[in-house]
């Protein structure tokens, strides 16, 4: 029984964005676990709690994602993965799928890969949807709760937010999942588990030994610049009167004559 969770560093979300007059983004230096996983990394460590399941955590980066992995591993994860090739330094989403894909084949007894929702510095999600795809895998997105899991049976059952309600979804295992932020709170390291996880030693997985070639590295998209939001402006009016009636007055004879009204 293995359940893999995937994770990354992203920038705070308090952090300010920027990006200056050659084009380069600047993220500041603030960078912490992407907000969305701390739930999925809780999640599979609930799932070790309750089953007594191996978690594989696992990112997709330079050594800067490494305190995500140590995160996981600091929580209660078995091992962490840290997949890079300089191949992937312009990686998108199809390419991202590939290589997480093929590590997940290459542990090779995977029952459950879970991500949180999105990643917050892109606000994206479609990588899940090309992993599951790439590991021909059944996908379960926007999870709020596993109401039973059977890693014996190979079942699963879990509540799905839509936008009309709850979906009660039953589906065979292995699969994928994403997972909203009502699934559970999210577990922090202890002193102990900050100490064991500085020393673990987190193999690097490259193209070669994914079995990954160059046209499988080749990203279908290209990021051509990043350009600043244009500054916006704006002006108000303050309306006067002696009284609310008198403003209200005065406020509609202002909307006539701007003919909002």
């Amino acid at each position: 029984m293995h359940v893999v969770v995937l994770t990354k560093n992203t920038p705070d979300t308090a952090a300010a964005v920027t990006v200056d007059a050659d084009g380069n983004l600047n993220t500041g230096d603030a960078h912490v676990v992407n907000p969305w996983d701390e739930y999925a990394i809780t999640e599979a460590i609930l799932l070790k709690g309750d089953h007594g399941v191996n978690v594989t955590v696992m990112t997709v980066g330079t050594t800067e994602h490494e305190e995500a992995l140590k995160h996981g591993l600091a929580i209660g994860c078995d091992q962490a993965i840290r997949i890079w090739d300089d191949a992937l330094a312009d990686h998108d989403s199809v390419v991202y799928a590939k290589a997480v894909a093929a590590a997940i084949t290459k542990l090779g007894d995977v029952d459950l890969v879970i991500f949180g929702k999105e990643f917050s510095d892109s606000g994206a999600d479609q990588h899940i949807f090309q992993v599951a795809r790439k590991l021909g895998y059944n996908l379960l997105g926007f999870v709020a709760k596993i109401d039973a899991i059977d890693f014996g049976a190979k079942t699963i059952r879990v509540q799905r937010l839509t936008e009309q309600g709850t979906q009660i979804v039953t589906s065979a295992l292995p699969a994928v999942i994403s997972v909203m932020k009502d699934i559970n709170e999210p577990k922090y390291p202890t002193f102990i588990g900050i100490r064991k996880a500085a020393k673990a030693a987190i193999p690097v997985w490259d193209a070669g030994e994914l079995g990954l070639d160059d046209d499988d590295l080749a990203p279908k998209t290209e990021r051509v610049e990043y350009r600043a939001l244009a500054q916006r402006e704006g002006s108000a009016v303050i309306i006067e009167g002696a009284d609310a009636a008198a403003k209200a007055a005065a406020l509609v004879d202002k909307l006539l004559e701007e003919k909002v009204l």
